[in-house]
């Protein structure tokens, strides 16, 4: 593949799309639902040939369910897609409005990204659900899958393309392939706008390192549910076990339970109970061991993104220890306490830094189509320029429009016109 070729050919296509109207963008969504449905079919079949090579090479259980690739899946990407037309614009959307002098309008208003790169892991659903984003919000998407998933995704993006060709440019999305692709992808800053790299610490801080492109890091998710000494012990267990075992192998379940002395008698043997029902192998410090039959817990055990039927739990003095441990072993992707007390509430909102904090509701809810947003790219741990389930909004940006009827500065200088500075 001719990687400056596919990065100028995004470059290109993303000046068409910024200026493609909302209709236009939305036609081409339902084009791309239109095709997927069309050769659902063959997609089937090579997600059949991706999960027999998967197998295998021994791929982890929960892996697998990421990967394939079935009515269901298909019936959620198709929903997400229907999500993503019924949304508003994003684009042309004045955040600001401000009078600077009479007859000089200043205005902010949203707009693509341009182009941008998003490395993923072995979901092929993630392909339509970024490629649907970016599509949505005008940019150009290159975008490279988990080698798992090469198959489907190849399958996936003949769809998308063909779905697609009658409203879009060619280049408004790209599928990579090889790790030298993605090498070569970091080396493009001046065709590029972004990279999303979703996966390990690791990972993300290797993509940091090794290019100029401005990096929005999707890293792990380990996250908490802490139970404070006011929960009520029978929501706590049917949250905590939802949190944990909806699903396993994704970045939002809780990896560490993180429970208050005075409940803990109360709450873990009911707990505990539940989990192991549901498969769940349970690691604990020398307190919980001491209230429920468990294994030992190290402290490797607090700083681990299982993604898989393994709870780590521990039991804290105070709500001020629980919030300490969040912020220190924590991915600052989400946690949530289980408290009725209010001002425990409040001090756990205020004092977890992470892109969400939760109150008595489950760790699951952090995600884009949960949040509304249509769909995610990624669920972003950092503080610039997005945080917590990325969706269209998080991937616009904005541009200053100014628009006059013959102003000078000097005329501001000599005093012939003044500042107004006046809201619209």
């Amino acid at each position: 593949m001719d990687q400056k070729k596919w990065a100028l050919d995004a470059r290109q296509a993303s000046y068409q799309l910024a200026v493609l109207s909302p209709e236009e963008r939305n036609a081409a969504l339902r084009g791309i639902k239109d095709a997927l449905k069309k050769h659902r079919e063959t997609i089937f079949a090579q997600n059949a040939l991706d999960m027999a090579q998967a197998e295998e090479e021994h791929l982890a259980m929960p892996l697998l369910k990421r990967l394939k690739f079935d009515e269901a899946k298909l019936a959620d990407v198709l929903s997400g897609l229907d999500s993503l037309i019924a949304l508003p614009d994003p684009l042309g959307r004045i955040t600001l409005a401000r009078e600077l002098t009479p007859g000089l309008n200043l205005y902010r208003v949203a707009c693509p990204i341009g182009v941008i790169g998003v490395v993923f892991e072995s979901r092929p659903d993630a392909l339509v659900q970024i490629a649907g984003l970016c599509l949505k919000s005008g940019n150009a998407a290159l975008l490279k899958g988990g080698r798992e998933a090469l198959r489907t995704n190849r399958a996936l993006m003949a769809a998308m393309q063909e779905g697609a060709k009658d409203i879009l440019p060619p280049g408004w999305a790209a599928l990579l392939e090889t790790r030298d692709d993605v090498n070569d992808m970091l080396s493009q800053d001046e065709s590029i706008d972004l990279i999303i790299p979703r996966g390990s610490n690791a990972f993300v801080k290797y993509i940091m390192e090794h290019t100029a492109i401005p990096v929005m890091g999707h890293a792990e998710g380990l996250c908490h549910t802490y139970v404070d000494a006011s929960a009520d012990v029978d929501m706590a267990v049917k949250v905590a076990v939802d949190a944990k075992t909806q699903a396993l192998a994704v970045c939002n379940a809780t990896e560490t339970l993180l429970v208050h002395q005075d409940i803990a008698a109360a709450f873990l043997p009911p707990c505990a109970e539940a989990l192991k029902a549901r498969g769940v192998e349970l690691r604990g410090d020398e307190r919980t061991r001491a209230i429920i039959p468990c294994q030992p817990a190290t402290d490797a055990d607090w700083d681990t993104e299982y993604l898989d039927a393994i709870l780590s739990i521990k039991i804290v003095d105070s709500i001020e220890e629980a919030i300490a441990h969040i912020n220190r072993h924590g991915s600052h992707h989400t946690d949530a306490i289980l408290a009725q007390d209010e001002q425990a509430q409040r001090r756990f909102l205020s004092g977890v830094d992470s892109a969400g904090v939760y109150v008595n509701c489950s760790t699951r809810f952090a995600d884009g189509f949960r949040y509304g947003f249509g769909a995610e790219v990624g669920i972003a741990t950092g503080k610039l320029h997005a945080r917590g389930p990325v969706g269209v909004e998080g991937l616009c940006t904005y541009k200053y429009q100014l628009i006059g009827s013959g102003q000078t500065v000097a005329e501001t200088v000599n005093g012939t016109i003044t500042y107004t500075h006046k809201d619209l």
